[in-house]
Order: structure tokens, then sequence, then C-alpha cells
């Protein structure tokens, strides 16, 4: 009997113990899994379906626009057609080596690519499907307007394997979330006054600048790394433009209504094309 008078009182012991517990419980940093995504676009090429737009298959398949275009052949205004091979990835390098006897193509070991069968891109044909934009050249050097400040940014040669930050786009009150329904918000929406100031929720550069996806209004969209893109919908006026390097926080556009019926920000966050919730990478704390 006095055993198992023992063992109980220990393990009411053990109880209140855990019970009077004050230790605050183990945080987790969502910006430190930012880059730890599934998922997406990961084939090396697309088939055109009716409808599509170059644009379109850039958003959908998480990439620029102009890299396809550069990796197809294409140029402006970037007509493509149902059932069109697209290469989305960059086409395998081709090594040429001169021997004595005869010259030898070698393709360069490069397990993540395959080779490109040129004959499935149909040839350009009276009708078709995109309608391009102005190419703005590149710039090695970016201005970067701030409130206070101009601070100028040398463009990378490439982009970096994780997001450093991400800040809040604009300020405001969220007034819908993200959900994971086929028909449902692909990002969150954040109302504000007309003209409210938008801006880049992480360093990156500007792969888009305009109108041409539907239901998207006057809209920017910044690749961060080779699979991180955020975009801003709805804007009224935007002062980047096409292939601008930019850092977290600095001003891009101002809001309003364009393609929607309300002034307010639409913001997505997509890793090689698919949706994800913004809610998980911005900081907690709203500005």
């Amino acid at each position: 009997m006095s055993y198992r008078f023992f063992l109980i009182s220990v393990v009411l012991l053990l109880l209140q113990s855990c019970s009077n517990r004050t230790d605050p419980a183990p945080v987790v940093l969502l910006n430190s899994q930012a880059d730890q995504e599934s998922g997406g676009f990961t084939s090396d090429t697309y088939k055109v379906q009716p409808g599509d737009t170059l644009f379109g298959i850039a958003w959908y398949t998480g990439n620029d626009y102009r890299d396809i275009a550069k990796f197809n052949s294409l140029s402006e205004p970037y007509r493509i057609f149902p059932g069109q091979e697209l290469r989305i990835t960059p086409p395998p390098k081709i090594v040429k080596i001169t021997s004595r006897s005869k010259p030898q193509t070698i393709q360069s070991a490069d397990p993540t690519t395959t080779s490109v069968d040129k004959s499935l891109i149909d040839p350009p044909i009276s009708q078709g499907y995109g309608e391009g934009e102005k190419v703005v050249k590149r710039q090695n050097v970016t201005s970067v307007n701030r409130p206070s400040e101009s601070v100028k940014i040398t463009a990378p040669n490439s982009f970096p394997d994780k997001v450093k930050k991400w800040v809040w786009p604009t300020k405001g009150k969220v007034v819908e979330t993200f959900s994971k329904s086929e028909s449902g918000n692909k990002g969150i929406d954040i109302a504000a006054a007309k003209g409210t100031s938008i801006h880049a929720a992480a360093d990156g550069k500007v792969v888009y600048s305009g109108s041409a996806l539907r239901g998207y209004g006057k809209l920017v969209i910044i690749k961060h790394t080779d699979t991180f893109l955020s975009a801003y919908a709805y804007n009224d006026t935007i002062i980047v433009k096409e292939r601008d390097w930019v850092s977290a926080g600095q001003k891009i556009a101002t809001m309003g209504d364009s393609g929607t019926n309300s002034v307010k920000l639409h913001f997505e966050v997509r890793y090689r094309g698919k949706s994800l919730d913004p809610l998980r990478y911005l900081p907690a704390t709203r500005p």
C-alpha cells in the first residue's frame, strides 16, 4: 500500500510542475520557412492552350515572360498558338569540340534539362494569342526613391537563393484573406485611401509592369528568387519599370481601383507559379 501511495505522490508532483510552467511556448519564425516550399510548375516545357498569352504563361509558371520569349526565339508581339510547345527553362548548352577527324557536338552535363525538339514549335500564322508591351532596356543601376532618402542599388548578376526578408506592401485593413478553394482569393486584399503608397515586399527585379493580365488591372510583378514572385494588382499609378531592381520597402506604385470595384491592393506570393498565403511570410506586426 505504501509503494502505491509513493507512486501516486510522484505523479501528482509531476502534474503540478507541468501546470505551473510559465516558460513561453516555442516560436516558429514563418519567414525562416519562406523558401522551403514544394509543388508548383516544375516542367521544362508548357503546351499552349486556347486563350493563353505569354504573360499569362509566365505568371502561371512563375517566370519572366522575356526569358520564355528568349528560350523560344519569340519577338514582339509574342504571338503563340494552341498546341505550341514552349520551353520554360533554359535550353541545354551546346559545346562544339573540333578534332582532326570531324567536329563533334556534345551536350553539357545538366541533369535538370533536356534537349529541345524545335519541330514541336508551330510556325507563325496570321492568328495568335497574346499582346506584347514595349521592352525596357536593362538598367545596371536603379535609383530607389524613399520618403527621406535616395539610394542607388547596383543590379546583381543573379537572384539570391532565399528571400532575405519580407515586409508589408502597404498600410491599410486586410479585407479579404487567402483561400485554397479553386475559385477563392489567391492572395490578400488590403483596403486604404486611393493614392496610398505600395511598396516592394522583398528585394527583387520587376519582371512585369502593365495591364495585359485580365482581372488584375494595373499590375506589378517582382521576382525575388528563381522560384518566388510577388504581385501587386489594382494600382492607380505604377512608378517602376520592367527590369528595375528594387529593394524591400521601396515604393513601386500607388493604390487604386483599376480592374476592380473598390480601392485596394491585391497582393499575391507565388512559388513556381503556385499561389501561397502571403500571411505566412509577412511580419506578424502590420505597419
